[in-house]
């Protein structure tokens, strides 16, 4: 199985900086608060060091105690402003958050059915869950936090060179321990993380395909099978988190003892030289509390760090999604009439030979074509290449002369709708499941397209009718309802063309016959493809294509 692709890091740090232009004037506000409260929290430290050489030369207590107030309106001063700028970089995170939630939804239903099939589903759901909660923590959290420490640093480090540029670079050679860490955690971080991303995603697959087939399971007896592949999924997992957890087992310990170092030896020299006169104890005093201060927002720093490498992976992922090319080129062109047409088609599944050989058929508008034969003759890869689904390893499928894999999905899909007897119902009311297809229909209207599948009766039936709530949460309709709710929706879409797959399988044969009739009455006029194991869907067609080992 091949899964989506993940972007690059040059293409995450592009999509990082167009959501920071899109949302300019609140971030430039967060930065130039934070500089501020910064700021604030630098006379604390000299003011201290005043007092000191006050108390020291014998200066007055009025003196330590207009030293002391700056002190305290300077703290408050501090407070208010780094308390207004986490507002200012909350909402700014919250907004760019939603526009990356807006992103990937559209991202997503823009991947080509085809390509989730191969990557799985697993994939898909842990980008748009887990990975876009976690690309919520750079933007919501560590990044405005690491830009805010870094300004915070830069000041604490610049007022040490401002009291002596010896004990600045002293404090800065203390750090060398910090860097050296980080750089190597860095090195190792990223193909860390994307590992674990990669393997829970695997996971989260086949946890899905496990459960969607519990009862083929179930019935086969395959259930050690199942726990065995799923446990090794699981040691996957554990390896890769193991292995991002060393990488912090070995930085944070270093960091700590690192914190020490400039401290100490500011101290040692400042020592000496107010020994030797160069300089004043309040100026020692205010720079070991300085590079003592530093430690807060470094410890920011770092401990964000980890998390803007655990999401940053998790953001090249999403953005990987952006990567996903469509079948064919989109050349804008509009197909010329509804005919169409497969020409000299051949088709092979990945890894696998061909399955399809030299198909020619052509489908005329407002005809009923009927697709018959046994199992594995290819009816159902020849519906998908109808559909737009996949393309064609060698030769054509057109509709009105364009290749259907080149038009854009919004008008593929408003030309053709295919529909299997795989099904769904999406959370919400009966209205709403129908209302995807037709947001404007009324009442009226999806009452009749609900009476056009046999399915008036019982929506009718239940407690709120159209208002009720289906799935999970509430209504739980069975395999037949839901697959009436999603012929009501083909019958919505109104397309000038439908690919029925199998598409009442589910239903009982009485219902069935009921509804294709109730179908055919609908879709009168219009072109009707059915692919099915059934004699009696050929009855109503027009010609029968028999498919056999891949030919017509």
């Amino acid at each position: 199985m091949r899964g989506l692709p993940v972007a690059e890091p040059s293409r995450v740090r592009r999509a990082a900086l167009r959501l920071i232009r899109r949302d300019g004037r609140a971030f430039a506000a967060m930065i130039a608060l934070n500089a501020l409260a910064a700021g604030a929290g630098l006379v604390g430290p000299w003011f201290l060091g005043r007092i000191v050489d006050a108390v020291k030369t014998g200066g007055g207590v009025g003196t330590v105690d207009r030293l002391a107030l700056g002190i305290l309106v300077f703290a408050l001063a501090q407070l208010l402003l780094a308390r207004y700028a986490s507002y200012v970089g909350h909402r700014f995170g919250e907004r760019t958050l939603a526009r990356v939630r807006e992103e990937v939804a559209d991202r997503a239903l823009a991947v080509p059915a085809s390509v989730i099939e191969r990557a799985g589903t697993g994939d898909l759901t842990a980008r748009g869950t887990a990975d876009v909660a976690a690309v919520g923590t750079i933007v919501r959290d560590a990044g405005p936090d690491v830009l805010i420490a870094g300004v915070q640093a830069l000041f604490i480090v610049g007022a040490v060179f401002v009291l002596d540029p010896l004990l600045g670079g002293i404090g800065v050679v203390g750090l060398l321990g910090i860097w050296f860490a980080v750089r190597w955690y860095l090195r190792r971080a990223l193909s860390a993380y994307l590992a674990e991303g990669e393997a829970n995603s695997a996971l989260a697959e086949q946890l899905a395909a496990t459960a969607a087939g519990a009862r083929t399971v179930e019935a086969l007896g395959l259930q050690e099978r199942r726990i065995a592949v799923c446990h090794d999924a699981v040691q996957t997992c554990r390896r890769t988190r193991l292995r991002t957890l060393f990488l912090r087992s070995v930085l944070f310990p270093i960091v700590d003892v690192s914190y020490t170092v400039p401290v100490v030896g500011v101290l040692l020299a400042g020592a000496v030289l107010h020994q030797r006169g160069l300089m004043t104890l309040g100026a020692v005093i205010a720079a070991a509390l300085y590079l003592r201060q530093l430690s807060q927002p470094l410890d920011v720093i770092l401990l964000r760090i980890e998390q803007l490498h655990s999401s940053g992976a998790s953001f090249a992922r999403v953005e990987g999604l952006g990567l996903v090319s469509s079948p064919g080129p989109r050349d804008g062109r509009v197909p010329d009439g509804d005919v169409i047409e497969v020409a000299g088609v051949r088709y092979a599944y990945e890894g696998g030979g061909d399955v399809l050989h030299g198909v020619d058929l052509v489908v005329r508008p407002g005809e009923r074509l009927a697709i018959v034969g046994a199992s594995g003759a290819g009816k159902t890869t020849l519906g998908r290449l109808l559909a737009g689904i996949d393309e064609p390893r060698t030769g054509s499928v057109t509709v009105g002369r364009v290749p259907i894999s080149h038009l854009d999905p919004s008008e593929l899909r408003r030309r053709i709708v295919l529909v299997t007897q795989e099904h769904h119902v999406f959370l919400g009311t009966v209205r709403d499941n129908l209302q995807i297809a037709a947001p404007s229909a009324d009442d009226d209207e999806l009452r009749a397209a609900l009476a056009a599948v046999g399915a008036a009766e019982w929506v009718d039936g239940l407690p709120d009718g159209l208002d009720t709530e289906v799935g999970a949460a509430g209504h739980r309709v069975d395999g037949a309802q839901a697959q009436q709710l999603a012929l009501a929706r083909v019958v919505l879409a109104d397309p000038h063309t439908l690919v029925l797959d199998e598409a009442t399988a589910l239903l009982d044969p009485r219902t069935a016959r009921h509804t294709e009739r109730a179908l055919a009455a609908v879709l009168d006029g219009r072109t009707v493809i059915a692919i099915a194991h059934r004699l009696q869907t050929a009855r109503d067609a027009d010609r029968v294509a028999v498919m056999d080992e891949g030919r017509v």
